[in-house]
């Protein structure tokens, strides 16, 4: 897989993407991950790249010209014998506070393509031009507002990356992580298995693997009961799942 990120500000992502899960796939080859200085696609002197917003609202807006000359330079590196963009294979983000939500489901999406373009908004915002002109999809990463595009396009990269096929040691690790179901995940332990006044659950240290996934998954259901009930009106659960649901809520939230 190939991901391209758009940005006025590259020099913020040779630290976070070089370490860690996403520095290992990428020194192995497993994803290729390029970082395109939204300023090369300038041609005044003064490299522009924002203006005033017409109207008259307070902030600057990123310029249309060097987004388009970017994201059509980066398309036509990733396919060169192309005359379009193919949509199935490549898909084209620019983050945004007024997107949609970018959930584990869209980074499991994303991570079945052959590229992924980032295109990172900053300032007041982007004109507008660049998201019906590019087809782009705009996405947020939380109800909140940071500086630019340039840390949530470092989250999205990090959630798909760790998605594609052997980057992880374990894939099986990915799919009891928060969210990958529509629940949070359930609590984990390590050793020792005493801790000052706190022991390890005597389930997890009997061996028996029935017992532990059926504990595990009530402490899921109950985890994302008291934190992110939300979750529970779109999570696939079965008959046993809503009773113990039911259980809870007579409980008092889960907390006995």
């Amino acid at each position: 897989m190939r991901i391209d990120i758009l940005t006025a500000f590259p020099g913020v992502f040779a630290g976070p993407l070089g370490e860690s899960i996403v520095g290992r796939a990428c020194r192995k080859d497993m994803v290729d991950i390029f970082i395109h200085d939204l300023r090369a696609f300038t041609t005044d002197r003064h490299k522009t790249i924002d203006d005033y917003a017409y109207g008259g609202s307070p902030g600057m807006v990123l310029k249309p010209e060097p987004i388009f000359r970017g994201v059509r330079h980066i398309r036509r590196q990733a396919f060169p014998a192309s005359q379009a963009t193919p949509a199935d294979r490549s898909r084209t983000v620019l983050l945004s506070a007024r997107g949609r939500p970018f959930v584990q489901e869209t980074a499991q999406t994303f991570a079945g393509l052959d590229q992924l373009i980032l295109v990172c908004g900053h300032y007041k915002g982007v004109d507008e031009r660049v998201a019906t002109g590019l087809d782009a999809e705009e996405y947020s990463v939380g109800d909140f507002v940071v500086t630019g595009g340039e840390i949530p396009a470092m989250l999205i990269t990090d959630a798909v990356v760790r998605l594609l096929p052997g980057v992880l040691g374990e894939m099986a690790s990915a799919v009891t992580d928060s969210h990958y179901d529509g629940l949070l995940g359930n609590a984990v332990y390590t050793r020792p298995e005493r801790f000052q006044d706190w022991r390890v659950p005597e389930v997890l240290l009997s061996g028996h693997h029935e017992r532990i996934a059926r504990w595990e998954r009530r402490d899921a259901l109950k985890k994302t009961f008291q934190r992110r009930p939300d979750l529970l009106e779109t999570a696939e659960l079965t008959g046993e799942d809503r009773t113990y649901l039911k259980t809870l809520q007579r409980n008092g939230n889960g907390q006995r």
